[in-house]
Formats: C-alpha cells, sequence, structure tokens
C-alpha cells in the first residue's frame, strides 16, 4: 500500500523587540542569569501586566504578510500548567480571539507553486530556560528567567504540507518574511526561531487523517525534516505490521536521530483557559492597521520576483539573495553603484558569504560597504586586476578596511595588461615546459589551461588571463 504523509507545523518566533512582553525588562540575548527581571516577569504577587504596543504591531505585521483576517477585538488568555520555568504557573497566551486567522502562505517546491493554510497567528510570552549542569556527579538544575515573558509569536499552520521537502520550503519562506518585516532575527542557535512537528500518514487518496504524532526538541530546519523522515518510516512500519500508530508527543534525539515517547495524547494537559483578568481586550481599528501596513517593507517573494523580471537574476540566486533582508539590501545597493546584477550576487553569494560564514558574523558587521564592493568589481570588470586578485584584495578589505584601490597600488596588484612586458613572461614559461607545449601542439587543449596557470603563478595573479592566452597562441604557432 501506498502512503502519504500529513504534516503540520506549529512555529515559536520571538519578537525583535528591546523590552518584553508585559513589563520594560531587556530581552538581549546571553546576558548573565536573571540580570533581565523584574517581579512582573518574575510572577511575583501583586505585580501587573502592561502589554508592549510595538509587539502587537510587530503581530500585526506578521497576520497581514500572511494573508490572515484580522480580528477587530483581540485578547489574552491565561494558559494553566506548571512547569519549573515558568513563574506564574501560567501563560499569557491567546485561544478564544488570536490576533490573525485564516490565512495562507505560498510556497514553491520542485519549481511547483502550492499553498499553505495558516490556521491562526497569536501573541504570548515567552518561558524561562532549564540549566542542566554538565559537571560530573551535578543533582541540580538551574533556572535563567531573563527569557521569561519575552514576546513571542505563534503560528500555527493547517497540516497541508505532504513531504519534508514542502515543510522545508514553508519553513525557510516564513523565516525569510519575519527577517524581511523585522519582526524576529530567526537565530535558531539561540532559540529565537522554534518549531514542533504534527505528522501522521494515511492511504494514499484517503480523506481521513491518520493518528497524529507531535514531535518536539526541533532545533534546527534539518532536524524538522530528519524528523518528518523518519516519522514517515516508523508509522508506515507500523500500520504495515496491523499495528496502530498512537496519538502521542515525541521528543527528537538530535544524536541517534530517532524520535522517543513523551507523553500520550490521554496525558496531556488540560490547560483551562480563561481570559486573562488583568488585562483588557485590544480594540484593532482599520486606522491602527494602516499604519502597520505603512511600516512593512516589500516581502521575499515579491522582492525575488522582481530580482529575476527587473534585474535579469537567475531563480536560485535571487533565492539566496532574499533569504536574508540585510543581504538583499547589501546586494541593491551594491547594483545601486552601477554593477551588473549577475556579477554583483556571484561576488555576494561567493566571497561577501564565505567571509560571513568564515567569522560568523552579519553583514552589517563587514567592513567592506556596497561602494567599496563596487569598486573592487570595477577593477576586476575593467581588466585592471585578475579575478584572483580580486578574491586576495576582497580579504585584505575585509581585515584592514582599506579601499579595493588604495590596496592594489599599495602592494603593487595592478594586472599586466601590456603585451610587451607580459611576452617575456611567456616565453619563459614556454622554455620551462616543453612537454606541454608539444601537446599543445598536438592539440590537446587543456596544455592551454596548465601554462596559463605557470604564467599567473610566475606573475603572482597579475597576468591578463586573456591576453596570456593570445600571446600563447602567437608564440606556439597555434
Amino acid at each position: 500500500m501506498q502512503y502519504e504523509t500529513v504534516i503540520g507545523l506549529e512555529t515559536h518566533a520571538q519578537f525583535h523587540t528591546r523590552s518584553k512582553m508585559f513589563c520594560g525588562c531587556k530581552t538581549d540575548f546571553g546576558a548573565p542569569p536573571n540580570t533581565q527581571t523584574c517581579p512582573v516577569c518574575q510572577g511575583l504577587p501583586g505585580t501587573l501586566p502592561v502589554v508592549n504596543r510595538y509587539a502587537v504591531e510587530l503581530g500585526l505585521r506578521a497576520a497581514l504578510a500572511l494573508r490572515c483576517h484580522i480580528a477587530p477585538v483581540t485578547q489574552f488568555d491565561r494558559k494553566n500548567y506548571f512547569y519549573p520555568d515558568l513563574p506564574k504557573n501560567y501563560q499569557v497566551s491567546q485561544n478564544y480571539h488570536n490576533l490573525g486567522v485564516d490565512g495562507r502562505l505560498e510556497i514553491e517546491v520542485d519549481g511547483q507553486a502550492r499553498e499553505v493554510g495558516i490556521w491562526n497567528v497569536h501573541l504570548e510570552e515567552d518561558a524561562g530556560k532549564l540549566e542542566h549542569p554538565e559537571d560530573t556527579g551535578a543533582n541540580y538544575t538551574a533556572i535563567d528567567l531573563n527569557r521569561a515573558g519575552t514576546p513571542l509569536l505563534e503560528i500555527v499552520s493547517a497540516p497541508d504540507m505532504r513531504s519534508a521537502g514542502e515543510a522545508n520550503a514553508y519553513m525557510n519562506e516564513l523565516a525569510a518574511i519575519l527577517r524581511h518585516l523585522d519582526i524576529s532575527d530567526c537565530k535558531m542557535q539561540e532559540g529565537s526561531l522554534r518549531f514542533e512537528a504534527g505528522i501522521s500518514v494515511r492511504p494514499v487518496g484517503g480523506e481521513k487523517f491518520g493518528n497524529r504524532v507531535e514531535v518536539k526538541n526541533l532545533n534546527s530546519m534539518s532536524a524538522v525534516v530528519k524528523a518528518i523522515e523518519h516519522e514517515r518510516e516508523r508509522q508506515v512500519a507500523v500500520l504495515e505490521s496491523g499495528g496502530t500508530v498512537p496519538s502521542q508527543t515525541m521528543l527528537w534525539d538530535v544524536q541517534r536521530e530517532v524520535t522517543e515517547p513523551m507523553r500520550s495524547k490521554e496525558e496531556a494537559k488540560d490547560y483551562r483557559y480563561f481570559p486573562e483578568p488583568d488585562l483588557v481586550p485590544i480594540e484593532i481599528s482599520p486606522e491602527w492597521l494602516d499604519q502597520v501596513r505603512e511600516q512593512m517593507s516589500e516581502l521575499p517573494a515579491a522582492r525575488r520576483k522582481r530580482f529575476i523580471a527587473e534585474l535579469d537574476l537567475p531563480p536560485y540566486d535571487a533565492g539566496v539573495i532574499v533569504e536574508q533582508k540585510p543581504i538583499a539590501d547589501y546586494f541593491e545597493q551594491t547594483v545601486e553603484q552601477g554593477v551588473e546584477p549577475k556579477t554583483a550576487a556571484n561576488w555576494i553569494m561567493g566571497e561577501v558569504m564565505r567571509v560571513l560564514n568564515e567569522r560568523l558574523c552579519e553583514i552589517d558587521d563587514l567592513p567592506v560597504s556596497p561602494p567599496m564592493l563596487a569598486e573592487l568589481i570595477g577593477l576586476v570588470t575593467d581588466d585592471r586586476i585578475s579575478n584572483s586578485v580580486g578574491k586576495t584584495v576582497f580579504g585584505e578589505m575585509c581585515s584592514s578596511g582599506k579601499k579595493a584601490g588604495e590596496i592594489v597600488e599599495e602592494k603593487g596588484l595592478a594586472q599586466i595588461s601590456d603585451s610587451g612586458e607580459l611576452e617575456a613572461v611567456v616565453k619563459q614559461v614556454l622554455a620551462d615546459n616543453p612537454d606541454a607545449v608539444a601537446d599543445l601542439e598536438s592539440g590537446k587543449q587543456q596544455a592551454k589551461g596548465f601554462l596559463i596557470g605557470q604564467i599567473m603563478r610566475a606573475t603572482r595573479g597579475k597576468a591578463n588571463p586573456k591576453l596570456a592566452g593570445e600571446l600563447i597562441d602567437r608564440l606556439t604557432g597555434d
């Protein structure tokens, strides 16, 4: 029997705000434990929360971008459960009057467009964090409440995805939207973006869903993909053996790459939602929505289409460039300097991203501004320096902050494009490599590439490769 996978995702994204959801405490990542807390986010008796208006506006940006119906009135609810890192023993969330409902997100998989439904978008506060000491023999767990009360956006998709590839496309597109709208930095390694997957299988063509398994502890998009693929295989094996897949919550074991039972749905908590008595309902007026729309930047899908249509970028390049808004902004600012778009994309996807990955930094931290990159690209395209020397110069620019022209002049890296100056080098290389010359004369064109490489080495990369090739042809009579 053939089976299809049914997938829905719950996404939690921490808002990119300076203060928490209901108090003025900072939200800086990496601060010393319990240094960003106050009586409100510590859940002390007698404290009263105050809603962070900017967090609500960021939630509205997300709901509008996901084409949700916006509630004219939204309200917070108490979600009651006990956990050591939940100081109030309840979480302020939304259940009855969500910020947005019935939205959709368009994704593309293997060149085909798909729509994934969005059941709801709602606001809540994050919990604290448990720290488990790694010391041998440690028998305690520490609690850091810095994260408690951080504004959190939850996005609940419909079970519309049918493969791990579709889930991966959904996660990447959603993260790109959140970054482009400055809603969240989406750094999964810091916990500001988290996913939980609901997975079931059913016979192909069947209308009834199978029993759903919810998988938690997914700390990367690749972990989500692996968990979906593992769960599909596991559930199909259970059904094929005549068994029944129980509805339960599973944890993803990162080391073993398997799911392990956490609890059955029969053991699931009854959260006993009720309206939060300390917070009044929030009216979302048409005027407020218009203000939020005016603050929203171009969405990733529209930007990709524009880059393809107006700048003639290949779809792959546009996808890579637009994945992160700062990279896309950097690209556009480089093109505005007169650089050919495809050339700018090649440099950014190559050298720029390589340096960012090596340094583990953001593009805003790069000392090479778009005008400086444009100057370097101009030196290469004008044949004043070779492409290989250009890469060397870029590395020096990243280290020193100097401009390309300044480095080329200081280090004497200008390309040798004078045929008289280069001819002597070519003659010497030909004399030193008679076997390669013989191969070239017998029709083996790869020998020409070898000789050009020797010329580049002899000139420390400064020879004009095109001119070197022409000189080889003339001097060997090819």
